[in-house]
This record gives structure tokens, sequence and C-alpha cells, in this order.
């Protein structure tokens, strides 16, 4: 028996690896820009830092889709989870006012199978591409001891570069400043645990059927794309005190983050409209006010922190990139330490 014959019957495919790579390094070249160097398959991947910055920082993030990749197995569809994974890092940096220079991904699975690797990758290169960075490298493992059939884990890490004088880290917000939300496009890359639960547990429900309160499937609904906000934030970034991306923790404790002591945010729990699939887990799953706001995003994906001078422009910069927006809260003075989050309800 040779190695690549032990190998495989340990549950790892060699000639399966090589064509997922070749597959991969197709897709991968398509997103190389100008600041691209080195070449594609290296050890490493290599981005020149643009001309034209004087103090340039560079802004790094990773995370993952976490069992949003359950979802996409069990529908087929394997390509958006990439998207989602290049969006949702989009967005992190971009709270920090970071434009994106290149990508990394990770794929884990039990058994590789080329082509869902490739829809994968066919994803985050699509996700690349629409913010013009460079898809560096990464990383695609065979862990058949770790992975049950059919499972696989999705992560990846972004680097940005902004001008160290315009970073955004919160220390502008001051009290009277507007809080604006932007909507999400549903659950986005958080809260999967308990909506699988209640999706297809408590409800019953399977991944071709019809959602409540939608003309949409199961699937299509917990597989929409977690929204970039790059289009409808950055025209009017200048304006911006601070940035939140709202994750995992929701509104509360994603804006808390970017919270200089001193101050309080105060949110008007009725100031936007639900979407459906919030109402509708929150009454099947019977499901708390309190735990939805910890939970989920409740249709609200990115907030701003303005000045009230700026609140027009800001929501007109969203309604040009075709993401609603609305004023949700405002900051006031608050204890010195530590800042809070609390919603008022009408």
């Amino acid at each position: 028996m040779t190695k690549a014959d032990r190998y495989a019957a340990a549950g790892v495919q060699l000639d399966t690896a090589e064509e997922a790579k070749r597959r991969i390094a197709e897709l991968v070249r398509t997103t190389r820009t100008p600041l691209a160097r080195g070449q594609v398959g290296g050890f490493g991947g290599m981005v020149r830092i643009p001309d034209g910055y004087h103090k340039p920082v560079l802004v790094l993030s990773t995370d993952g889709v976490g069992s949003k990749v359950l979802v996409a197995a069990a529908a087929g569809i394997h390509d958006t989870v990439g998207e989602d994974l290049v969006n949702h890092s989009v967005n992190d940096i971009l709270v920090h006012g970071a434009t994106p220079l290149a990508f990394l991904d990770y794929i884990a699975t039990g058994t590789l199978v080329p082509e869902i690797a490739a829809q994968i990758v066919a994803g985050v290169v699509r996700g690349c591409r629409a913010h013009a960075m460079t898809l560096a490298g990464g990383e695609t493992a065979q862990l058949p001891d770790l992975y049950q059939p059919g499972h696989s884990d999705l992560a990846g890490a972004i680097i940005g570069i902004v001008e160290e004088d315009q970073a955004l880290h919160g220390d502008r917000v001051t009290p009277g400043d507007q809080i604006i939300g932007y909507a999400s496009t549903g659950l986005h890359t958080n809260g999967y645990t308990l909506a699988r639960k209640i999706v297809f547990d408590s409800m019953k429900l399977r991944i071709d059927d019809p959602f409540p309160e939608t003309d949409q499937t199961v699937g299509q609904v917990l597989l929409a794309v977690h929204r970039s906000y790059a289009a409808a934030v950055r025209p009017a970034l200048s304006h911006v005190h601070a940035l939140a991306h709202v994750t995992g923790g929701g509104i509360a404790g994603n804006l808390v983050r970017v919270l200089p002591p001193g101050v309080e945010a105060r949110i008007d729990a009725g100031g936007w409209p639900w979407p459906p699939l919030f109402r509708v887990l929150m009454r099947a799953g019977q499901v708390g006010r309190d735990e939805m706001r910890n939970v989920f995003n409740l249709g609200i994906g990115m907030i701003a922190v303005v000045g009230r001078d700026a609140v027009e422009v800001t929501i007109g910069a969203a309604a040009r990139a075709h993401v609603p927006a609305w004023i949700i809260g405002e900051i006031r003075a608050g204890r010195k330490d530590p800042p809070a989050v609390r919603f008022e309800e009408r």
C-alpha cells in the first residue's frame, strides 16, 4: 500500500484535494487587483499598500458563518455562505472606516467534494470582486476525524486600510447624536442555532416549505445573503462619529462596543419595522423580547451614530444604495462608566 493509499484509507483523498485546488485557483485569479503581488498558490498571499496614504493603518478581522453552513448543506446551495463570509468581514472593518485590500478563506470538511468547495469559493470570489478586493489565499482542509460526513466549517480573515487620523473608534460620539439603523436582509450570520431549532424542530418545516408570512421558502429566507453596508455607508463616512456592525449580541451588545464613557444610547423599540422572519421566530419559538434582542439583529444590520445635522445625508446615502435606514434612537449623557444601551418602549 502506498502512502497515498494509506492516507485515503484514513479518510483523506489527495487526488480530490488536487482537483479542488485546481478549481479554486481558477476562481482566485479572477479577484487579483493591481495591488496583488506574488503567485496564486504560494505559501502566502501578497498585496501592496496603495499609494496616497500618509499614515496608513492596517485593520484586520477574522470571523466565520457559524451553523448557517448546515442550512446551506440542507439546501444544497453553497455559494451564498461564501459571499456571507466576505460581506460580514467587510462590515467588520468598515466599522473602523477601513477599505478592504485582501481576503483569506478557510474551508474545513470531513470529506472534500471539489464541486462544493468550488461553489463556496465562487461565493467568496463574488464578494471579493464586489469590493475590488484580492482573494490572496486560503486553506482547504480534510479532517475526517473532526467533522461528520456532509459537515464543514467556513471562516475567513480580512485586511483593510485607513488613514490613522480618519479611523473610527467611537471617541467622537457625544450626547445629542442620532442613531441610524440600516436594514438587514434577515438573520445575516448570527442566531442560527436558535433559529434552526425553532424552524426545523418546533415548526417542523422542511427546507423547501413555504416560510410563514413571506412569499419565499425556508431555504430562501434562512440563506438570504448577509448584506454589505459599504456602498450605503462610505459616501457619508466623513459625517459618521461611530459605526457598529450588529452581529452576535444584537443591537445592544454591539452598539455598546463603540460608545465612549459618559454616554448612553436610547433605542426607540418601535423605531423600525421588524421583518416577518423575526415575528415568526418569536411567536413559534415562544422567545421573550429580551432574548430576541440578545440573539438576533431584528432587522438592523448596521448602526451609524451621527450628529443631528448629518442625519439627512446619512440616510440619503443609504437610500441611493437601496438600503432602508431609520432614526432608531439618540445618544444621551449617562454614567461615566460603563456606557449603556437602553430600549424605550412606546
